[in-house]
């Protein structure tokens, strides 16, 4: 409790160093916890002191020169021997570290964020149901007795039905203890009435129907959003290696941010230079393969298994494309129209990220005016360094942002 109240306290704080830490790491170890250091300052815990001022009356033991009652000036604050606190806001002041598991550094890299537009293709046809209790019934079959409720219901008819019989009972019995020898007759008469009270006792089931309790358990909705995220990569000749790597950490931070926060959502990697290929996670990102560039290929590609696998009625479809910007001759045009025609209008949101240090590339213009016209389905973001990645994640899947 007191460590989930400290890390709420100094979230900010944290959220900047993890923000720091990201874009530092290795691309293996983008998911594992941190050591977090904040200012030592942010820290203090609050406490109470006694202020300046005050009537005091006090006696000092060994002094020869005062009497009580005697007026003395009080010093001037900041005299000799006033002493003062000590500051925590000098220089070389340590910061203050501590560790933070893997599942809280998640926490804090993805708070926050949302896929877009999410709740607009949740069908209700797409529902799936789970089974919860829902109390008892009186009717039901066998494998859904609850034996403890029936029996207690069984018991306490019983007692119900005989509880006359049981009083006068014990009252002929009461009664048979104080006869004499001389009164055979009536207590042969009390011993026949007993039993036939007893008999009448036996013939009450021990469990009946209608004692029987059956455990209740009804449908409940689970409502299901079913997800499909495109991952569009340029591996062509003209990413460098530092261009490359910065492409992988952004998709790394959204294939972490996707498992993390959905549970059924499914992820399509393609690669893509003068040729797009459907690829698995493992050459997504470590294959070596390079060629030209023809970025057209990767959203025919992406056109196609949207068809053949994923039904627009029944997917919410994102895309996120990584590249350099740069493109063959007349390609980025034919890019604008896939995405016009055949994309944008039946997905839920595309992002663009291009990585350069240097001009926008031509791709970049037309992808632009796409974003003009499309505010709310489609976004481009613009990476140069490492330390970009985070803060461009960030925005792109920002939760108030898009809602």
């Amino acid at each position: 409790m007191n460590r989930q109240r400290f890390l709420r306290r100094h979230s900010n704080e944290i959220k900047r160093a993890v923000e720091e830490a990201v874009s530092k790491r290795s691309i293996t170890d983008v998911e594992s916890g941190e050591k977090i250091s904040i200012p030592t300052h942010n820290t203090d815990e609050p406490t109470f002191g006694h202020g300046q001022g005050g009537n005091q009356a006090r006696i000092f033991s060994g002094n020869k020169e005062f009497l009580q009652g005697e007026k003395i000036e009080r010093p001037q604050s900041g005299g000799e021997g006033g002493g003062s606190k000590a500051s925590q806001s000098g220089e070389g002041m340590d910061d203050f570290v501590f560790q933070i598991t893997q599942a809280e550094f998640l926490d804090f890299m993805f708070d926050d964020l949302a896929l877009p537009n999410m709740v607009k293709r949740q069908l209700s046809g797409s529902d799936s149901f789970k089974m919860v209790r829902a109390g008892f019934s009186n009717e039901g079959n066998p494998g859904q007795i609850n034996i403890v409720r029936s029996v207690r219901n069984a018991k306490a008819r019983r007692i119900a039905l005989t509880g006359h019989s049981r009083i006068k009972i014990s009252l002929l019995r009461e009664e048979l203890e104080s006869l004499g020898d001389d009164q055979q007759i009536r207590r042969l008469e009390i011993e026949e009435e007993v039993k036939r009270l007893q008999r009448r006792m036996n013939t009450i089931p021990f469990l009946d129907d209608f004692d029987l309790q059956y455990n209740l358990h009804v449908k409940q909705p689970n409502p299901t959003t079913k997800a499909v995220m495109f991952c569009l990569m340029d591996v062509s000749g003209s990413m460098d290696q530092e261009t490359k790597d910065i492409a992988k950490r952004f998709f790394i931070l959204l294939y972490l941010f996707l498992q993390r926060n959905y549970e059924r959502t499914e992820v399509v990697f393609i690669r893509h230079h003068s040729q797009a290929k459907e690829v698995d996670e493992e050459e997504f990102f470590h294959s070596r393969e390079t060629g030209g560039t023809v970025v057209s290929t990767a959203l025919t590609l992406m056109s196609e298994i949207i068809a053949e696998r994923f039904p627009v009625d029944e997917w919410n479809i994102y895309g996120a494309q990584a590249s350099d910007g740069d493109n063959w001759n007349g390609d980025s045009m034919l890019c604008q129209k896939k995405l016009e025609q055949d994309l944008l209008p039946i997905l839920q949101y595309y992002c663009y990220i291009e990585i350069s240090n240097g001009q926008h590339q031509e791709m970049w213009a037309y992808y632009r005016a796409i974003a003009a016209q499309y505010k709310d389905l489609f976004a481009i973001q613009h990476i140069r360094e490492r330390g970009d990645i985070y803060p461009v994640f960030r925005e792109l899947f920002k939760r108030e942002q898009h809602e």
